[in-house]
């Protein structure tokens, strides 16, 4: 058996970033950024006012006052057809190109309208409004200049870069994409959900539960259901699940007489890269990879129990996803916690024991859940962390610090 770490490091050695490809901007959110995109127009693209109100000059305020002729009105989406002049006014709003000889903005709310007669616009009252030149006009360009990169490659796309590439005419993008992940289940046992299992069986939970993870890890799930412990149906199976960025098996590869998988996948091409790792939930897990021209697919063989096909999910496989994505940031973040109660850990693995962590008054605090093993699923459920024990007997007090991994 190899550690957790040397699997970790084995594991990324064989990924690496699909090529990128093109996208439609509005199906890019959560991929990461392939090229450094520059913008084909200043922004704001002219003087624009960051408020609604009256565009004036400065230089006919006195102790911030003043009576001035309302000469235009200049709606969102309109251009000024006339130059401001001493003793003038334009009527404008936020957003609005500001006129030629305007140098600040005053407010609605410093003003009063009078003198409206007919289809006159009538004359404003500015009181107590002191302002300088440049007061509430953003200048053309601020943000950015024609031709600056305003995003370069490597970076997440989040709803604000999608607005940014939006501003910048981009209606497609260069991006990392998401990897494909084929899913089976194996086991003579299992059957689907809408089943009611009889004696001896049981239902299929790990289908779904790592179909839901790759997607919430960013990934488009292929679920290729439930095969047989048997040999040629597996090989027809796995064979198009290796068609796929990775191919992922939960069941079949521990040391029983139907254990089948390791050999199946041997037979087809698959290189053992390797099995069994001093992990607890999780030791069976295998690793492989297959190359075969154009094609290449990193194999895992997981566990057939829920726990601990979870655990080697968020431990193997969602670390190889990252990397494939063109992530750097590729391991799941840890956090330090202290200890909530006394508890006794027993083993000769590192262990992965569900957990709820809370951040209180206190500090970030983890409590161990009870856990009936590998098979507990319902256990999981309640739990937002997993609690790394080393291996090792050990009565662990309460406020000792343990290494953490948020779920």
């Amino acid at each position: 058996m190899i550690s957790v770490e040397e699997a970790q490091r084995l594991v990324v050695e064989q990924a690496s970033s699909l090529p990128p490809r093109a996208v439609p901007l509005e199906e890019s959110l959560g991929l990461i950024l392939a090229e450094a995109v520059a913008s084909d127009v200043d922004s704001p693209p002219h003087d624009k006012a960051m408020v609604d109100g009256y565009a004036i000059r400065t230089a006919d305020l006195a102790n911030g006052a003043a009576r001035l002729a309302i000469i235009e009105e200049v709606m969102a989406g309109d251009v000024p057809l006339r130059m401001l002049g001493r003793g003038e006014a334009t009527r404008i709003m936020t957003g609005s190109p500001i006129p030629t000889g305007c140098d600040a903005v005053v407010m609605f709310e410093r003003t009063d309208v009078v003198d409206v007669a007919g289809d006159a616009l009538g004359t404003v009252v500015i009181r107590d409004a002191p302002m300088r030149p440049g007061a509430n006009i953003l200048k053309q360009g601020c943000s950015m200049r024609r031709g600056d990169v305003a995003l370069e490659a490597g970076c997440e796309i989040r709803p604000i870069e999608i607005g940014l590439l939006a501003e910048m005419g981009r209606s497609t993008v260069e991006t990392m994409p998401r990897p494909r992940v084929a899913i089976l289940s194996t086991g003579n046992e299992l059957v689907p959900p809408e089943q009611v299992p009889a004696r001896g069986q049981i239902r299929n939970s790990n289908g779904p539960l790592l179909a839901a993870a790759v997607a919430r890890a960013g990934g488009i799930a292929e679920p290729l259901g439930i095969c047989r412990d048997e040999s040629p149906a597996l090989r027809g199976v796995i064979s198009a699940g290796l068609r796929s960025n990775i191919l992922v098996l939960s069941g079949g590869v521990s040391a029983g007489v139907l254990d089948l998988v390791p050999a199946v996948l041997s037979e087809l091409g698959v290189r053992c890269v390797f099995h069994k790792v001093r992990l607890k939930p999780g030791k069976p897990l295998w690793f492989g990879v297959y190359c075969a021209g154009a094609a290449n697919c990193l194999v895992f063989g997981l566990p057939g129990n829920p726990v601990s096909s979870l655990v080697c999910f968020e431990l193997f496989v969602r670390p190889v996803m990252a990397r494939l994505a063109g992530r750097m940031d590729i391991f799941p973040p840890r956090k330090q916690a202290l200890l909530s109660r006394a508890f006794t850990h027993r083993g000769d693995r590192p262990t992965y024991h569900p957990a709820h962590l809370a951040d209180d008054e206190g500090g970030v605090h983890v409590d161990p859940l009870k856990w009936h093993g590998s098979a507990d699923l319902r256990a999981l459920a309640a739990a937002n962390a997993l609690i790394h024990f080393a291996s090792g007997d050990r009565q662990w007090m309460p406020g000792e610090s343990l290494d953490v991994l948020p779920l």
